[in-house]
């Protein structure tokens, strides 16, 4: 649809006037005198961006706030200074959020609902929900006028076109981690679908909207606004939506395989304000051949824990067989509740009756295992307290036991390394983390997952080395002997430079109130690999993360913010004269 000459004359002059700016000036509009702005707007009906401006124009926030002549020099087609066209762009990000709030709520709705967890023995990229996810995103980048690109169904491409080369790569993913749905339970007693957004309070949950599809669709909107309202772009902006993050991590790889790599990268799916640090993603996975129970005793004959390496569950649930249960179920509570006092206290142990066994079930706090800190991890506690009962409460040795001295040994309850003593720590990325997390059993064999987050000062070569030593001169002492797989990455460390990432800093911590510095973060996203690659949000570094918890959520303010935010960026990255 052509659209006015008056609206494309003014375009034209915005992204004319662009060349004399000094780019790293300020919006001047606090996120408090955002704020105010939208109070004036509850409920209003909002047209296109000009009706919204000249009503805030006309408002008595504008008037205070001294924003008339930045709006009145847009609207009348005029050259802006730097300090006004970066008002406008946040005028911009406010206008996205009234207009488009509801919908993309809504959106965002439809796209928890899709189940997008991976199912053992099918590829990614032929699991069924991925198709339909991929058919949803697409008919809303074609509703918004936008180009989207299947391929392959490993990544779905959304372009929005600008007048250069350049490309700034939008990075998001549609892919969730697990779910133990009985674990999604509030402290209240109210029981939650993962897959449905629920709405209590402030507080939208459900698996995926914190961590990412929260991003997924901010991008979207933000696409929609600057197309729609045909604001010129110096440059093209693709979103590159991933299916295999959370997993594989193949899908990014194949897309660039066979599509040219963007000159910038943002992830929107780690930390405010500008994350240009990211520790190395490492596992340890140890594998106990099953074998027959031998001594005395109750046997322990499953344990659950974390269904991906990367999460830290809520509980780890252990069952026990015995022909006393009863009196096994009274030991093991007593014993419990002596551990508990020992070890912070902060955990729950619980031992009950079911039929002839027992099942003993340990509840900590779940958490994303790059930030086991927050969280109070189940498996470590339920493993280290199945090895503390050694001449407590009889048990028979097997694979499971054989697990619980190995992690009681090695790991035990610290994060930190420290009980291996393989702990360091970098000045500015912190120290490595290691957290208990995956456990999985059948038939065969027990495996258990060390999650690591490994900062700059050692190489993974090394790192690898040294804990293999340490775990090989175990083994030799207790004849205990899992096989064990080693997989260490590089972490990421840039040099933080250009006018692009003074903007991301400026908008970021503009909005939220934060400092003005450049962050670093545990959290391995896809840009790890790809040149001038930041994080940017969508997570708001002082509030607990709840991607990968259970009972994970996005509160509707925040994700009000974050459109507004990546709206603000986007039109303000996109004018940019030079990045």
């Amino acid at each position: 649809m052509n659209f006015p000459l008056k609206r494309l004359a003014a375009a034209t002059l915005v992204l004319a006037s662009l060349s004399s700016f000094a780019t790293s000036a300020c919006a001047n509009i606090t996120a408090q005198q955002s704020d105010a702005i939208l109070k004036t707007f509850n409920d209003a009906s909002i047209t296109d961006f000009r009706q919204f401006l000249g009503r805030v124009a006309k408002s008595d926030v504008a008037k205070t706030e001294k924003l008339a002549p930045a709006i009145n020099a847009f609207l009348g087609n005029k050259k802006l200074s730097a300090e006004q066209q970066n008002e406008i762009h946040r005028l911009l990000g406010l206008y996205a959020r009234v207009k488009y709030g509801g919908a993309a709520t809504e959106t965002l709705r439809e796209l928890v609902a899709i189940p997008t967890v991976r199912k053992d023995g099918v590829p990614q990229y032929e699991n069924p929900e991925f198709i339909q996810i991929a058919e949803k995103i697409k008919g809303l980048a074609e509703s918004f006028n936008l180009h989207f690109r299947n391929i392959d169904n490993r990544v779905y491409e959304i372009s929005l076109e600008g007048a250069g080369k350049e490309v700034v790569g939008i990075h998001a993913h549609a892919d969730v981690v697990p779910v133990t749905p009985e674990n999604w339970v509030l402290k209240d007693g109210t029981r939650l679908d993962p897959f449905k957004v629920t709405l209590i309070g402030d507080r939208m949950y459900g698996r995926g909207t914190e961590d990412d599809k929260n991003g997924i669709v901010v991008a979207l909107y933000a696409m929609k606004v600057i197309k729609e309202e045909k604001l010129p772009l110096a440059r093209n902006f693709k979103l590159l939506i991933d299916t295999t993050e959370e997993t594989a991590g193949d899908a990014i790889p194949y897309y660039f395989e066979r599509n040219p790599v963007p000159d910038y990268n943002l992830a929107l799916d780690g930390s405010y304000p500008v994350v240009i640090a990211e520790k190395g993603y490492g596992t340890v996975m140890a594998t106990f051949a099953r074998r027959n129970a031998e001594g005395e005793g109750a046997e322990v004959a499953s344990m659950t824990g974390g269904m991906a390496t990367n999460q830290i569950p809520s509980r780890s649930v252990v069952t026990l067989l015995t022909d006393q249960p009863a009196e096994l179920a009274a030991s093991l509570q007593k014993a419990g509740a002596e551990y508990v006092q020992r070890n912070g206290g902060d955990f729950e142990v619980s031992a009950k009756v079911e039929g002839t066994g027992v099942t003993l079930t340990i509840t900590g706090v779940s958490a994303h295992s790059s930030e086991p800190q927050s969280g109070v991890n189940p498996v470590a506690r339920m493993l280290d307290f199945i090895n503390s009962l050694d001449g407590k409460v009889a048990l028979k040795h097997n694979q499971i036991t054989d697990a619980a001295r190995y992690a009681a040994d090695n790991w035990g309850l610290d994060y930190l390394g420290g009980k291996l003593g393989v702990g360091f720590s970098d000045s500015f990325m912190g120290p490595l983390t290691a957290s208990l997390t995956y456990v999985a059993m059948d038939d065969k064999a027990l495996k258990l997952a060390v999650n690591l987050r490994v900062p700059k000062g050692k190489s993974p070569d090394t790192l690898k080395s040294e804990i293999a030593g340490k775990l090989d001169a175990w083994t030799r002492k207790t004849h205990i002997t899992p096989a064990f797989d080693y997989s260490i990455a590089e972490p990421m460390y840039r040099n933080p430079e250009g006018e692009w990432v003074k903007a991301l800093l400026a908008v970021a911590s503009e909005n939220l109130n934060m400092e003005h510095k450049f962050g670093t973060s545990a959290g391995a996203t896809s840009v790890h690999e790809l040149p001038n690659g930041v994080q940017f949000g969508l997570a708001r570094p002082d509030v607990k993360y709840t991607g990968h918890t259970d009972s994970e959520f996005k509160t509707t303010g925040q994700f009000l913010l974050d459109l507004q935010i990546v709206t603000e960026m986007m039109g303000r990255i996109g004018q940019l004269p030079k990045l």
